[in-house]
């Protein structure tokens, strides 16, 4: 999700759990993570094989990386929000696996076996609607900051463990598959250094035009 802009800069303020070891329960839900239920989502399609990892970032307000917002987005929260900026929100319906914030903290509001609502209208090679067939993280972050050490630590060790259960192949950023549409992750995340971690070697990013061969849509960001 693209949810930023020029804004006052704050610190994250929420407890990190960067050295919490991650581990599989059931059912898509990873341990060692804060879990916080989405009511945004709905079945893959039977037998799809997941297997690719899409970037997003987002700061709720935009530019703010505090606070509870982004978790009350995808629990469809905000209805009641004093910020205009938030309340104009309230009626969006969407949702991510895995959110990462600025020091590292890990939340998880959908199970991975089932479908996120994150990429929207979405191409990856031969492949539309990518939601079906990828798993969904937000960095917590804009196109103005660069991201956190803790984040890219946290990153690579989810994508490590992610490729325990799911035979991951290609990672993307929404700006890959949806190309004029998003912008995320940003020219603030580091491609070459995320790619070069050991969890993440092997994984191949397609290229935008390689990704996403159509022009892009003016569907909304889901």
């Amino acid at each position: 999700m693209t949810t930023s802009m020029p804004a006052g800069h704050r610190a994250a303020s929420p407890r990190a759990t960067s050295s919490r070891r991650l581990a599989w329960l059931d059912d898509g839900w990873l341990g060692g993570c804060r879990r916080s239920h989405s009511p945004n989502f709905d079945a893959r399609p039977l037998g799809v094989a997941i297997d690719s990892l899409v970037i997003h970032f987002i700061s709720l307000p935009a530019g703010r990386f505090s606070g509870d917002a982004i978790s009350r987005l995808f629990e469809n929260r905000l209805d009641r929000d004093p910020d205009p900026a938030l309340v104009s929100l309230a009626g969006l319906r969407v949702s991510s696996h895995f959110l990462i914030r600025r020091r590292g903290e890990l939340l998880q509001f959908v199970s991975c076996d089932d479908r996120a609502w994150h990429a929207g209208a979405s191409r990856l090679l031969e492949r539309q609607a990518c939601n079906d067939f990828s798993i969904g993280v937000e960095l917590e972050g804009d196109e103005y900051h660069r991201f956190t050490e803790p984040q890219y630590r946290r990153l690579s060790a989810l994508v490590a463990v992610l490729r325990q259960r799911y035979p991951l192949r290609h990672v993307a950023g929404h700006s890959d598959i949806a190309p004029g549409r998003k912008i995320d992750p940003g020219p603030f995340f580091d491609w070459p250094r995320f790619l070069a971690a050991p969890g993440v070697a092997g994984l191949s990013r397609p290229g935008p035009d390689e990704a996403c061969n159509h022009a892009g849509s003016a569907a909304i960001s889901r």
